[in-house]
């Protein structure tokens, strides 16, 4: 006898979703070109457009058509969520792909260093503030050891993604500074996910002793098993995709996708797993990251951006209305930026950094865009936060990812040019003039693109 087949969509359902789609991306392409040209990273005007088409003031102003558009039908918002997570699982496993594993190990001493002591402060001060602000904050089921924890992730992740655009936007990708500051947040998104998985495993299993004990193993079995199994499942996959850039791209796609749903089986994120995919895609020999731009392409012009509306969608400034919910929000904004701009300085000073060159790290390990958002939406997704307390997490992500631009523009003028960094900048394609205020320096040598030499140059014009 034939299975019954399975009924398709409501054509109201699959409209509504249509529209949610065309509407939020409009929304986020327009507010993140604004944010833009306000020279802000364009994830700031994404978010905002859900802030503004979520409960804060859409739900407010016009009920009704907050209610047709974005329906409380959990079946409604799933089909919304699916689509998010996709996108998030893409963005994340590009991200390591992007991952420079050759200078982490010319580097490694200086960059651990700096990540560890970024890590290590902010993570201890989230979770000392966590346990107090747990009995104000934390939902009713959230337990307060997990929830003080979780604080602590929240206080302790870089965003790499967005580290990258923002130097990339003023065009000191190519410095010294930045290029430590990417490999230092490289290893805090790394743990970032690490802590975040064990997080997870115990708001849904509990704080036994075993469960923990088996989360920890199935983390190990994952390290493990990439690193035997899958590098070389992931080179022969590659090299069957060589020769075609669409080939590629659904190769990419494909393992991406599979990793995160291996991780998620093992009770562990998915996007751990779609991380350290991307990690192995782009240490493959012969990779580069032409062979996935049409997939960069999609994920940053259309998932991504639709992924961080709907997160702004959840946002509900009504609640800092309430004075405990507004002072711990600044509490823990506070904690946030102090923590990672004292445990970078801390690592920069240790490596004999200057001052300005701290504070540059700082300043862009202290953006947390992106990693914070996912991070916040894994926590509400698991009941570990409310309505209030991802609200405050994600304007944490928000504050944070609109400080660093001005911060890096008045450390990187002060930080010298060096020569290294010159000829880095000449095979980028790039050039001295018009960039750079020039002093002369007697005995220098001259610049190899009979420009200033690099110990004339000693000041940047950064936009």
């Amino acid at each position: 006898m034939l299975a019954a087949p399975v009924p398709s969509m409501d054509p109201h359902t699959l409209l509504v979703f249509l529209l949610q789609v065309g509407v939020l991306l409009l929304s986020a392409i327009l507010l993140g070109r604004l944010a833009s040209r306000m020279g802000l990273p364009s994830i700031v005007g994404e978010l905002t457009a859900g802030v503004l088409l979520g409960p804060s003031l859409l739900g407010w102003a016009a009920p009704g058509l907050s209610a047709w558009l974005l329906p409380a039908d959990p079946a409604q918002m799933h089909l919304l969520d699916a689509f998010g997570q996709i996108a998030v699982l893409l963005l994340v496993g590009l991200t390591g792909a992007e991952m420079d594993l050759a200078l982490m190990r010319r580097r490694r001493r200086t960059a651990l260093q700096v990540s560890l002591s970024g890590l290590i402060i902010p993570l201890a001060l989230g979770i000392a503030v966590g346990f107090p602000l747990a009995k104000v904050l934390s939902p009713g089921r959230s337990d307060p050891t997990v929830f003080a924890l979780f604080l602590g992730v929240a206080m302790c992740v870089s965003a790499l993604p967005v580290i990258a655009k923002t130097l990339m936007d003023m065009n000191l990708i190519h410095r010294d500074v930045s290029q430590l500051a990417l490999m230092s947040g490289t290893i805090d998104d790394a743990f970032g996910w690490f802590m975040l998985s064990i997080v997870s495993a115990m708001a849904v299993g509990g704080l036994g002793a075993d469960d923990i004990a088996l989360t920890l193993t199935h983390l190990l079995l994952v390290l493990l098993v990439a690193v035997v199994i899958g590098r070389p499942l992931v080179r022969a996959a590659l090299r069957f995709g060589k020769g075609s850039q669409e080939r590629v791209v659904s190769i990419v796609a494909v393992l991406i996708l599979l990793a995160g749903a291996s991780t998620q089986s093992l009770g562990l994120e998915a996007v751990f797993g779609a991380f350290v995919c991307g990690v192995l895609i782009g240490s493959s020999r012969g990779f580069t990251a032409k062979h996935t731009a049409p997939l960069r392409t999609v994920v940053l012009g259309v998932l991504a951006p639709v992924f961080f509306v709907t997160a702004g969608l959840r946002v509900d400034l009504r609640a800092l209305a309430q004075p405990q919910v507004l002072v711990a929000g600044l509490v823990v904004l506070g904690i946030a930026v102090v923590g990672k701009f004292a445990g970078a300085g801390l690592g920069a000073r240790l490596s004999r950094l200057s001052k300005w060159e701290a504070l540059a790290l700082g300043a862009g390990m202290n953006a947390r865009g992106v990693i914070e958002i996912i991070v916040a939406m894994v926590g509400l997704r698991l009941g570990i936060l409310d309505t209030a307390t991802y609200t405050i997490i994600v304007l944490v992500a928000v504050v944070t990812s609109v400080m660093a631009p001005p911060l890096l523009r008045v450390a990187m003028r002060r930080v010298e040019y060096t020569e290294e960094e010159e000829l880095r900048l000449i095979a980028r394609g790039g050039g001295l003039d018009e960039k750079w205020d020039v002093t002369p320096t007697p005995g220098t040598t001259p610049a190899l693109d009979g420009g200033p030499s690099a110990g004339e140059v000693r000041e940047q014009k950064v936009p």
